[in-house]
């Protein structure tokens, strides 16, 4: 079940403005929140001057607020109903040092009410606040339009994508990823350097193949998380598979999720071959697709910072992303892509997926030893993708996050695939190549790439390109 989001809200006035806008506004932005399904941290009318802060005290009494809901709040929504007082709004957010997203908003005034009893000035106390915030080095972001009333239908679309960004920002900050097993031998493009990571405040944590096949072969058959595993591998997909190899993946699964509670990992990147193939005897992409598909992301090819892309899109939009390969042009389209994979992509992304084995591994190890993938085309509709990478020369991260669809041209070939519509892919393959970026992308079903370029490059400071934005 989704977290509610809690916003914090600071109510902006200015006394010589209307009063009464600062009470009415203030409750427009709580009714606002509350249909958007989201709680709210505010002051009140008995902690300040209709529950908004124009003073210095009312900024401290709000700071301290916020400070005490801490752990509760996600995101700061600064709401203008009139001109606000500017200093008081930045001295709120820099008292209460909460370092979450921020988003300015400002009602718009009605154009036959301008005397000095109705008028807002929102508009132009927007820009002084945003100054402020500027002088402050307050990170912020801004409603679609200038202005915007709380309760009209595009700011409504402001507050989805405002927690999306903040479910980016705040869930990438400290988080733990699981690296399991080296990366295959022969893939140099999967390197990537962990103390950037950890400059991000990300950190990884890793364990050798060695140690999860002992933890396997110390397993009974009928030990209690075996028998539960299969018993959920049985339900997920179907398929024509050996009760040996589904057995094999179960204890894989249990050891898994046994280290990943152990370790407070929260997502993995897994050497998926041939190790695995050749000592244990099974792939593990089923097991993969499942914790992808229960939103804990795990890419293949001990490729980190593919599982970090993945994370990103499936914390915006809070539904299952995959790892894909940008593999084969299609046809004499210049904006048409085969996304590929073996698989372990959830089978959210499918129209109908069956287990099955790895037709390219199994050329090298066995169909015996392939099986475990998790087949099928990837439905059309809209998608969002990402790849976000550290740079060892620049020493941050960056990457590149855009939007498109998949589509249902007919397509004729095995493993979990499906045809991408990327507009101007061509300028987009062009950047990949020159900048040195991998052949990996993230992608979500849904249409979450402007929340997470917010996030990571407003909030993270992370050199990200929002292709096909003007």
């Amino acid at each position: 079940m989704a977290k509610k989001m809690t916003m914090g809200v600071v109510v902006g006035n200015r006394g010589f403005f209307p009063d009464a806008l600062a009470k009415t506004g203030r409750e427009e932005i709580m009714r606002a929140l509350e249909q958007a399904g989201m709680a709210c941290v505010v002051l009140g009318p008995d902690q300040s001057k209709h529950g908004a802060v124009e003073t210095h005290d009312e900024a401290k009494r709000c700071a301290e607020l916020f400070r005490k809901h801490r752990d509760q709040i996600d995101g700061v929504i600064v709401t203008l109903p009139n001109f606000g007082d500017e200093r008081a709004v930045a001295d709120t957010l820099r008292l209460a040092d909460l370092k979450v997203p921020v988003l300015v908003q400002a009602s718009p005034d009605v154009a036959g009410s301008m005397t000095a009893q109705h008028r807002r000035d929102s508009f132009c106390g927007k820009i002084s606040v945003c100054n402020n915030l500027r002088q402050y080095r307050i990170p912020f972001s801004l409603t679609a339009l200038h202005t915007v009333h709380p309760e009209a239908p595009p700011f409504r679309k402001d507050l989805e994508w405002f927690a999306g960004v903040c479910r980016v920002a705040n869930g990438l900050r400290g988080l733990r990823i699981g690296a399991i097993g080296a990366r295959p031998a022969a893939f140099n493009t999967v390197r990537y350097s962990e103390r950037i990571l950890e400059s991000s405040g990300i950190s990884v944590e890793t364990l050798d193949l060695s140690e999860v096949f002992g933890r396997i072969g110390r397993l009974k058959d009928t030990d209690e998380g075996v028998v539960a595993k299969l018993r959920d591998i049985r339900a997920y997909v179907p398929g024509n598979v050996p009760e040996a190899a589904l057995l094999k993946m179960a204890k894989l699964g249990h050891v898994v999720d046994a280290w990943m509670r152990a370790t407070d990992v929260t997502i993995t990147a897994i050497q998926c071959w041939t190790s695995m193939e050749e000592y244990l005897g099974v792939m593990p992409c089923t097991v993969m697709s499942m914790l992808s598909n229960g939103l804990l992301s795990s890419a293949c090819e001990t490729d980190v910072c593919g599982a970090l892309s993945m994370h990103a899109l499936t914390l915006a939009a809070e539904t299952p992303s995959a790892l894909l390969d940008w593999n084969n042009n299609y046809g004499d389209d210049p904006d048409k892509v085969v996304c590929f994979h073996c698989s372990n992509l959830p089978k959210h992304f499918f129209k109908e997926a069956r287990m099955h084995y790895g037709e390219i591994i199994a050329t090298s190890v066995g169909q015996a030893n392939a099986c475990g993938t998790v087949a099928g085309r990837v439905k059309a509709g809209p998608m969002s993708y990402a790849r976000l990478s550290t740079d060892d020369v620049a020493g941050g991260l960056r990457g590149y996050v855009g939007a498109g669809s998949f589509t249902d041209d007919p397509l004729a070939t095995f493993g979990g695939a499906g045809v991408a519509h990327i507009p101007r892919l061509q300028e987009l393959m062009r950047f990949v190549c020159e900048n040195g970026l991998e052949h990996h992308v993230a992608a979500n079903l849904g249409e979450v790439a402007g929340a997470v370029h917010e996030a990571v490059t407003r909030y993270l400071g992370w050199d990200v390109r929002l292709h096909g934005a003007a």
